[in-house]
C-alpha cells in the first residue's frame, strides 16, 4: 500500500503589487492575512511574502490613497505566486501622507522615528519661489532643523549635517543642495518615495551617526508614454516617461535648468555682464523584467552648480547604481546593488576663462565605488535581513593650479584611501499578537590605506594648541596604515496597548569612518571630506528612545499624535584649534580637536488625515552640546545647530465649493542659533580690540516664518489626457528679516565704537507662480 506526500507544515504567498496606472512597484503595502491576524508589508521593489498553513485565506491589501482590495486564496500543496496591481481611489483623498503608508502604520508598525513622505505631499506644501523641494519639507518634522536660510543640508537630533546618509537609489550623495541650500538636488519629477529615520535604524544601514534619508526613484510608466514639466520664475523641469520592450521594462528622464542669470543679463552693469550663477541636474532612470524571478535596474544622478563673475565657485555632483533583484524562491529574496558616486567642487579665479597668464584655482572631490548584496528571508512571523557591503572611499583633499606672468605651478594634497566593510544580520519577529521585536547586528570595519604618508604629532603641547610633525611614514599601495572596528547592535520593540495605541522602544548604535571638516557657521560646498586615519577616530553614537503613539477620532484614524523622547552619546567629535587653517594643509590633523557630545530631547506630533482642512504640527524641545578639551575651558558648550525651541505648522485646506482650487500654509517658529560674540572690548594706543569668553556663549535672535500657496486645477476636458495647474505661492508673507548670522566691526564714522551687523539672507516676501503640466 502506498503512502501519500504529506502536505507541507507552511506555505508562501508572494509576488510584487504596482500601481495599476503606470505600473510602479509600490512600497509599504499591507497584505494583511484576516483568519491569522498576520501579514506583511511590501519592501523598497514592491515585493511580499505571506507565510501560513495550507487552507483558506482572505488577504486584505490595502495602501493611504488606492481602493482596497480582498483577495480569496487557497493553498493546498505549493506556494503561491500572487502579482496584484491597486488603482488610485476615485474620490480626491483629503489626507496628508506623511509618516504613514498604511491607516494605523504608526500604532502598528514597529518603525519609529521615521518619516515618509509621498511627493504628493510635497507638492501640496509651499516652497521657496514656488519649487517643491524634498530637503526643505523634511525640516517641518519633528527632530529636523537648520541653521538657516542659505544652509547647505539639515541636522536630525543634534547631529552636524555630514552624520545624515543621503542616498539616492542607494547611492550617497555628499552635497543635497544646489544654490547654496535654497533647492535640493531632488527633481520630485523623477521622486517616487522619500524615508527619513531618525533612530531605531535597522542593520542594513550603516555608515552614517544621525540619521538616514532614503530617496528612491521613479521606475518610469510602463503603461504608456508620460511628459511632466514645470515652468517658474527661476528654474524649469521636463520629465519624460515609457515603457520599453513591449511591457517588459521601461524608463524615466527628468531635467532641470534654472536660468536666472540669463534674465538677470540686461539688468546687470558691465562689471557683471556674463556672470554664471546657475544651476543643472540630470535624473534617469531604467529597468527590464528578465524573467519572473528577475530583475534589473539602473539610475544616475548628474547635476552642478556655477556661481560667480570673474571669481566664482562650482560644485556638482554625479551618481550611478546597477541592482538586480532576482528571487531565489518565494521565501527569499536578493537586491545586489553597486554604486559610483562623485562629489567635486572648484574654486576659480578666472571663471570666465579671460586671463590666460594670471590665474588661481583650486578643486576637492570624493568618489565611491561599492557593492552591497541584501537578502530579504521570509519565514512566517520573521522577516531576517542579511548581507553585506564593501565601500573604496578615494578622498582627494585638494590641487590647486597658479598662473602667474605666464609661469604655471601645480601643486596639493595627495589623495587618501579608506575601504569599508560591513556584515549585518536582522530579524522582525512578531512575538505574540501585541509584541513585536526588531533586533540585528552590525560589524563594520574600516583600512585606511596607502598610497600615501602618515603623520605622527608632537603630545607634548598645550591643549588647543598646533601640533608640529614629528615623523611621516610612508605606505605603499594597498597598504593599511590604521584599522577600526566597530560592533553595532540594533533593538526596537512595540507593545500594543490596543487597536489604536501602542508604546515604542529603540536603541541602536552606528559608526561613521569619515569626516566633513568645516569651521564655518554653516556648511558650505566647498567644505572639505577626509577619512578616519591614524589621527582621526571614528565617531561613534548611542542613541535610545521612546515614545507613545496614539490614534483616535472618528473611525478611530481621524488624527494621529505621537510623542518621542530620545538621548543620544556621541564620541570622537571633531573641533578646531582657534586660526585652524582648514584649506591646502598638508598638516591639518594636527589643528583638529576631539571630543565627545550628547544630544536630548522631546518630539511632539499631531496630524489630522481626513477633513476639507487637515495637516499637521509639531514641536521639538532638544538640547545638543559637546565637550572638548581646549574649547570652553574643558566645559560643555552648545555646538552651532543647537535649537532649543522649535515649532512648525503645516495647513492643507480644500474648499468644497470650489474644487478647482486648494490651500496651503506652513508656519516655522524656532530658537536662534548659538554665535560666538566678544564679551569686553580694550583700547590700546588708539586700537580697538574684542575679548572673546566662551565658544558658543550667544544666541542670534528667534527664526519664525509664514508662507503660503494657492493651487489652481486646469480644466478637465472628456477625452483629453492633459493636466495642468498654477502654483501661486508667498514666501515670506510678513517680511520677517530673520538673522543668518550677527558680526561685529567698528562704525564707520566712529572706529572707537563697535556695532553688531545683523545678516538676513531673505529680508522681505518672495512672491512666485509656477505652471505645471502633465501629458
Amino acid at each position: 500500500m502506498g503512502v501519500g506526500k504529506a502536505a507541507p507544515a507552511q506555505l508562501t504567498v508572494s509576488g510584487y503589487i504596482k500601481d495599476a496606472s503606470n505600473g510602479e512597484g509600490l512600497i509599504g503595502v499591507s497584505v494583511y492575512v484576516k483568519e491569522t491576524g498576520t501579514g506583511a508589508v511590501t519592501n523598497n521593489y514592491g515585493f511580499y511574502a505571506v507565510t501560513v498553513p495550507p487552507g483558506n485565506y482572505n488577504l486584505i491589501i490595502s495602501y493611504v490613497g488606492y481602493e482596497k482590495q480582498n483577495k480569496s486564496v487557497t493553498l493546498t500543496d505549493r506556494n503561491l505566486r500572487l502579482d496584484l496591481e491597486l488603482s488610485e481611489e476615485g474620490k480626491q483623498l483629503q489626507e496628508v501622507v506623511v509618516s504613514t503608508k498604511r491607516e494605523d502604520d504608526n500604532v502598528k508598525s514597529i518603525a519609529m522615528s521615521v518619516n515618509q513622505i509621498e511627493v504628493k505631499t510635497l507638492k501640496r506644501i509651499p516652497a521657496l519661489l514656488g519649487e517643491v523641494d524634498v530637503v526643505r519639507s523634511i525640516q517641518l518634522l519633528p527632530g529636523v532643523s537648520t541653521v538657516g536660510e542659505g544652509a547647505t543640508g539639515f541636522n536630525v537630533r543634534g547631529g552636524s549635517i555630514d552624520q545624515n546618509l543621503v542616498l539616492l537609489d542607494e547611492a550617497p550623495v555628499y552635497n543635497s543642495s544646489h544654490l547654496f541650500g535654497f533647492f535640493s538636488v531632488f527633481n520630485p519629477d523623477a521622486v517616487k518615495d522619500v524615508k527619513l529615520i531618525k533612530g531605531g535604524i535597522p542593520a542594513n544601514y550603516g555608515g552614517r551617526i544621525a540619521s538616514i534619508l532614503d530617496v528612491r526613484l521613479k521606475e518610469g510608466n510602463a503603461k504608456k508614454p508620460e511628459l511632466n514639466g514645470g515652468i517658474g520664475l527661476i528654474f524649469s523641469r521636463l520629465s519624460y516617461e515609457r515603457p520599453l520592450f513591449k511591457g517588459k521594462g521601461s524608463f524615466i528622464i527628468a531635467g532641470r535648468r534654472s536660468y536666472a542669470d540669463i534674465l538677470a543679463q540686461p539688468f546687470l552693469n558691465s562689471d557683471l555682464r556674463g556672470a554664471k550663477f546657475y544651476f543643472y541636474d540630470l535624473t534617469a532612470k531604467g529597468n527590464y523584467r528578465i524573467n519572473d524571478k528577475n530583475i534589473v535596474y539602473l539610475s544616475g544622478y548628474l547635476g552642478r552648480d556655477v556661481f560667480g563673475s570673474d571669481f566664482g565657485f562650482n560644485w556638482g555632483s554625479t551618481t550611478l547604481s546597477a541592482r538586480w533583484n532576482h528571487v531565489f524562491s518565494d521565501r527569499l529574496f536578493l537586491n545586489t546593488t553597486a554604486y559610483y558616486s562623485n562629489y567635486d567642487y572648484s574654486l576659480d579665479s578666472d571663471l570666465k576663462r579671460k586671463r590666460q597668464n594670471d590665474f588661481f584655482r583650486t578643486g576637492s572631490r570624493i568618489v565611491d565605488y561599492s557593492i552591497k548584496p541584501d537578502f530579504s528571508l521570509f519565514l512566517g512571523k520573521s522577516t531576517i535581513t542579511f548581507g553585506g557591503q564593501s565601500i573604496l572611499h578615494d578622498f582627494q583633499p585638494g590641487t590647486a593650479t597658479a598662473a602667474s606672468s605666464g609661469s604655471i605651478r601645480t601643486f596639493g594634497l595627495e589623495s587618501k584611501y579608506g575601504l569599508e566593510n560591513a556584515l549585518y544580520i536582522g530579524n522582525e519577529q512578531q512575538l505574540t499578537g501585541k509584541l513585536q521585536l526588531q533586533y540585528g547586528l552590525r560589524y563594520s570595519l574600516f583600512n585606511y590605506i596607502g598610497p600615501g604618508q602618515a603623520y605622527i604629532f608632537q603630545t607634548d603641547v598645550p591643549v588647543g594648541q598646533r601640533r608640529n610633525v614629528l615623523t611621516t611614514l610612508d605606505y605603499r599601495g594597498g597598504k593599511t596604515i590604521q584599522t577600526y572596528g566597530n560592533w553595532e547592535p540594533r533593538f526596537a520593540a512595540k507593545y500594543e496597548l490596543g487597536d489604536n495605541s501602542s508604546v515604542k522602544l529603540s536603541y541602536n548604535r552606528l559608526a561613521q569612518y569619515i569626516h566633513l571638516i568645516s569651521n564655518t557657521t554653516a556648511s558650505t560646498p566647498l567644505d572639505i571630506w577626509t577619512p578616519s586615519t591614524n589621527n582621526i577616530r571614528p565617531q561613534i553614537a548611542d542613541q535610545i528612545a521612546g515614545g507613545y503613539f496614539k490614534n483616535f477620532g472618528r473611525s478611530g484614524q481621524e488624527f494621529e499624535a505621537s510623542v518621542e523622547v530620545y538621548y543620544k552619546w556621541l564620541q570622537n567629535q571633531i573641533d578646531y584649534i582657534d586660526g585652524a587653517n582648514l584649506i591646502l594643509n598638508k598638516y591639518l590633523e594636527g589643528e583638529l580637536l576631539s571630543g565627545r557630545g550628547r544630544a536630548y530631547g522631546a518630539e511632539f506630533y499631531v496630524k489630522r488625515n481626513t477633513g476639507v482642512v487637515n495637516g499637521w504640527i509639531s514641536y521639538t524641545l532638544a538640547k545638543t552640546e559637546r565637550q572638548v578639551a581646549g574649547i570652553n575651558n574643558g566645559d560643555w558648550y552648545a555646538t552651532r545647530f543647537d535649537k532649543r525651541h522649535t515649532l512648525t505648522s503645516v495647513l492643507l485646506f480644500d474648499p468644497p465649493r470650489a474644487k478647482r482650487w486648494n490651500f496651503s500654509a506652513t508656519f516655522t517658529l524656532a530658537s536662534g542659533t548659538p554665535a560666538t560674540f566678544p564679551t569686553n572690548r580694550f583700547e590700546f594706543q588708539g586700537y580697538v580690540g574684542q575679548v572673546i569668553n566662551g565658544r558658543n556663549n550667544y544666541r542670534i535672535p528667534a527664526y519664525h516664518r509664514l508662507d503660503l500657496a494657492a493651487t489652481l486645477q486646469g480644466r478637465k476636458r472628456p477625452g483629453k489626457r492633459k493636466e495642468d495647474n498654477w502654483v501661486f505661492s508667498v514666501y515670506n508673507v510678513y517680511a520677517r528679516k530673520n538673522p543668518f548670522s550677527v558680526f561685529f566691526q567698528p562704525n564707520e564714522d566712529n572706529p572707537r565704537v563697535t556695532e553688531a551687523i545683523k545678516y538676513s539672507v531673505f529680508a522681505t516676501l518672495i512672491p512666485s507662480v509656477t505652471y505645471n503640466f502633465k501629458f
